[in-house]
C-alpha cells in the first residue's frame, strides 16, 4: 500500500466506517475478508486520483492538455461512438458517476488520438456542485478546467445553474456531462431506482432535460486500466430521448453502472454518503 493510502486509510481513517458500511451493502454476498480487501484496494484507488488531482492540476492551458495527451492517462475506447450520437440527435447527454478519476473528464477532447471529436470546447459542457467553502471551490475549478482551458472556461457550469445553461442553448448543437450518482437534492428524494441491493433515492434533472429537449443519451463508463490510467467509453442508453420516461434512463443507466462495479468494485467512490437517509 502506499503511504498516501495507507495515511488516508490507516491513520485518519478518513470516512472508513463509511466505506465499510457502504461495500458490505452493496456487495452482501462477499466474505468479510473480501470486504476488507477491496476497502483497502479503495483507498489506493482514492490515494491515485488525490495525486492525479495535482499533478495534473499544476498547469493549465495548452501545457496541461500536452501532459495528459502524452501521458495517455485517459484513452478514449469508442470516440466514434460519440461522434454518432452526436450526430443523429439535437445534443448529447453523458451521464457520468464517481468512477475512475472524474476530474479529468474536462480533458475529453485529448483522449481520443487519432479520431477528432465532434465536440470542442465550446460545444460542451461539465457541470459540478459547488463546494461551501470559497477557496477550496476555487482549487477544485482550477483542477477541473485545467484540461480544457483556463479559468474562463465557460462550459464549467454548477448544477444548480445547468437547467437554464442547457435551455439558453436549446438551438445549438450542444454536449453535456452530468455526473447523476450523487445524493440529490431534496426535490429528488422522491424518485427511486434499485441500485446496489438497495432502493436508492436519485436525481433526474439531466433525464428531463434530455427528454424534454429530445436529445441523445449515453453512459460514460471509466474504468480503471491494469497497470495505471482509465479506459473511457460511451454506451448508448437512448438514441432519442423524447418521449421516454427520465427515471427509466435513470435505471438503464444504474443498471450499466452497477455492473461496471461488480468487475471492478473498488472503482467507486464509496466514500460518498450515497444512502445517506438508510
Amino acid at each position: 500500500m502506499s503511504f498516501l493510502a495507507w495515511f488516508l486509510r490507516s491513520v485518519l481513517r478518513y470516512r472508513s466506517d463509511v466505506v465499510t458500511v457502504n461495500l458490505s451493502r452493496s456487495f452482501p454476498e462477499k466474505t468479510y475478508e473480501e470486504i476488507q480487501a477491496i476497502h483497502k484496494q479503495f483507498y489506493e484507488h482514492l490515494a491515485t486520483i488525490v495525486k492525479e488531482a495535482f499533478w495534473f492540476g499544476r498547469y493549465t492551458g495548452e501545457k496541461c492538455r500536452k501532459r495528459l495527451r502524452d501521458s495517455h492517462i485517459v484513452e478514449f475506447a469508442n470516440p466514434e461512438e460519440l461522434n454518432r450520437l452526436f450526430a443523429g440527435a439535437r445534443q448529447l447527454m453523458l451521464l457520468q458517476s464517481h468512477m475512475g478519476n472524474w476530474e479529468l473528464i474536462g480533458g475529453i477532447l485529448n483522449y481520443s488520438y487519432g479520431v477528432p471529436l465532434a465536440i470542442t470546447s465550446d460545444t460542451f459542457a461539465v457541470t459540478y456542485r459547488q463546494l461551501s467553502s470559497p477557496r477550496a471551490d476555487r482549487l477544485m475549478a482550477r483542477i477541473r478546467t485545467a484540461a480544457v482551458v483556463d479559468l474562463d472556461f465557460k462550459g464549467y457550469v454548477e448544477a444548480r445553474s445547468a437547467i437554464r445553461f442547457v435551455l439558453d442553448r436549446r438551438d445549438q448543437k450542444y454536449g453535456y456531462s452530468f455526473i447523476t450518482d450523487q445524493f440529490p437534492y431534496y426535490a429528488n428524494r422522491k424518485n427511486f431506482v434499485h441500485f446496489m441491493h438497495r432502493d436508492t433515492p436519485t436525481m433526474t434533472g439531466a433525464a428531463e432535460l434530455a427528454v424534454k429537449l429530445d436529445m441523445a443519451v449515453g453512459y460514460l463508463r471509466m474504468e480503471c486500466r491494469e497497470g495505471g490510467g482509465y479506459r473511457l467509453e460511451v454506451v448508448p442508453i437512448s438514441e432519442h430521448a423524447a418521449g421516454e420516461q427520465p427515471l427509466e434512463l435513470m435505471q438503464r443507466f444504474y443498471q450499466l453502472l452497477e455492473a461496471d462495479l461488480e468487475k471492478q468494485p473498488w472503482n467507486y467512490l464509496w466514500t460518498h454518503k450515497r444512502w445517506k437517509l438508510q
